[in-house]
This record gives C-alpha cells, sequence and structure tokens, in this order.
C-alpha cells in the first residue's frame, strides 16, 4: 500500500534526504558517518512506517499521534546530529565574525553591557522564560487539538516544523557556539544563579549534544513562529498569554549568555522567511502527494 505522507512528513523526509548526502560528502567514512545514515534511516523508516499505518487505519487518533511523536523525535534527534555533520564541514566556528558584527553594531559586547542588570532574580525569570521554548509550541499544539481544529493544526506544525529545519541549515552554514563560551573571559561576574537554576543549565547543556547551534537563534524564530499562528489562528487568549513569555524568551537569550544580539536579529528574519514560505511549500507538497 502506498503510505498517504503529509505535508510534515514529506518535509522531514526530504530533510533527513539532504542531511544524509550532506554527511556523506562531509563526514569521513568511520563509525560516526555509520551511525548518522543509520540515524537517519532509522526515523526515514518510522515516517514512513507510521504513514502506512494510518493510510490503512484512516483519520484515528492513534495514526496522529504516531506520527506527531515520530515528528517530534525526529526534530530533536537530527539537532543532537548536527554537530558531527558540522566538524567534517567546518574547522573552526564563526564566532569571531558574529562578535564582530555585534561590536560594530553597539560599540560594545551585548552581553557584557547587560551584566550592569544582573540579578538573582532577574536571571530566575529569564532562565524560565528561556526554557518556556519547550512548552510554548506544545501550548499552541494542544489548544488546537482541543478545539477540534486539525487542519490548521497540519498548517502550524508544517510551518513550525520549516522554521526548525530552516534553522538547522543555519547552524550547518554558520556554526557558532555562543558567548557564554567565547566571551566568559570578558565578563567581569557570573549570572548569580541559584541551585535549582544551575541545575537546569546543567540539565541543558547535557541534552543538547549539538553546541554550535548559536546562529541564528531557533528560540526566537520557533517562538514568534508560534506567537504569529496563535495571532493568524486568533486564538486571542492564548496569544495574550504567549506574548510576555516569548518578550521574555528573546531579552534572555542574550542576557544569559547563549546568544549575540546578530543571531536573535537573524531568528526574526528568520521568522519571516518562514512565514514567506510555508503556504506555497506545503501546498506544493501536498500537490505532489495527492499527484503521485
Amino acid at each position: 500500500m502506498r503510505p498517504d505522507l503529509n505535508p510534515p512528513e514529506l518535509l522531514t523526509l526530504s530533510f533527513l534526504v539532504l542531511l544524509s548526502c550532506l554527511a556523506v560528502f562531509s563526514v569521513p567514512v568511520n563509525s560516526a558517518l555509520i551511525g548518522l545514515l543509520a540515524t537517519y534511516a532509522v526515523l526515514a523508516v518510522a515516517v514512513l512506517a507510521i504513514a502506512v499505518y494510518r493510510s490503512k487505519v484512516g483519520s484515528t487518533k492513534p495514526g496522529f499521534y504516531l506520527s506527531l511523536f515520530a515528528t517530534v523525535i525526529t526534530v530533536l534527534m537530527v539537532f543532537n546530529s548536527l554537530g558531527t555533520i558540522n566538524s567534517g564541514m567546518h574547522s573552526t566556528t564563526f564566532d569571531t565574525r558574529l562578535i564582530d558584527i555585534d561590536y560594530a553594531l553597539f560599540g560594545v559586547h551585548p552581553t557584557v553591557w547587560m551584566e550592569r542588570l544582573i540579578s538573582p532574580a532577574l536571571t530566575a525569570l529569564l532562565q524560565f522564560a528561556y526554557i518556556s521554548y519547550y512548552f510554548i509550541p506544545l501550548s499552541l499544539g494542544v489548544v488546537l487539538i482541543a478545539r477540534g481544529r486539525f487542519g490548521e493544526f497540519d498548517q502550524v506544525l508544517f510551518g513550525i516544523l520549516l522554521c526548525f529545519y530552516l534553522s538547522y541549515v543555519g547552524y550547518l552554514l554558520v556554526p557558532a557556539i555562543g558567548p557564554r563560551f567565547t566571551l566568559s573571559h570578558l565578563q567581569a561576574g557570573d549570572l548569580q544563579v541559584s541551585p535549582l537554576i544551575k541545575t537546569i543549565q546543567d540539565g541543558l547543556n547535557g541534552l543538547e549534544k549539538n553546541k554550535t547551534d548559536a546562529f541564528p537563534s531557533g528560540h526566537t524564530a520557533v517562538s514568534l513562529m508560534c506567537l504569529f499562528y496563535a495571532w493568524k489562528e486568533r486564538e486571542r487568549i492564548l496569544f495574550a498569554l504567549l506574548l510576555p513569555v516569548v518578550t521574555g524568551l528573546i531579552i534572555s537569550t542574550v542576557y544569559l549568555r547563549y546568544h549575540y544580539v546578530i543571531d536573535v536579529i537573524a531568528g526574526i528574519a528568520l521568522t519571516g522567511v518562514t512565514i514567506a514560505l510555508a503556504p506555497e511549500l506545503r501546498r506544493l507538497l501536498r500537490s505532489w502527494s495527492s499527484g503521485r
């Protein structure tokens, strides 16, 4: 039976093929390359298998949630694989150039300048804003599903996926580790974190295997995409709740020294590019799928 692939699945499979090609041409033939290709192959097979299952059982909740689960796992595993490809594509990072751009724009290093604002309470507040990134897309998805707006959910999922994958392309083209590593020698003091916040930061560092993910700011781009969709789909209460959270998240990316300001600017630009590209690309993939 031919799998009934939807646009998010076709987008994911296309990106897995792209990454596989990049891995073959950039990573030496060793266990790392084999591991990458095996990972991408398993993810692709899982997406296809779930599509076949969904084709057999029709529009049922198990098929829908299995597909969604596979998508989330793919996004996470692909992110953690990018560092291996980057190490084969680039001999160094682009941090120096990004630092120079920030300094040319502001005449200071923004993370160093923001030291005057540091307080334990502000650090805690912005750290929670930063990790809200992992729950913002979830909140939007839950609201749409709870309202039975599955058509709108599919559009939103496609746009957010496209934003993720385009940000990953940015990590591959312009690898950078961010000011928390590169400008630490200029910082006069630490962020005054509590033991709880230190545990959260250590947990994030442990979970994120790819460290060359500063440019563009995916936190900024994806969160703004969710805010845009909450507005577009007229989820006014959710939009009102997300607006201060996303604002705090964007500020936190620089305050907490995860990103340069140019990363945030690039993240905002990426949101605009994704909003412009997503509708037409989704229509093309849907037409291709239905016209095979």
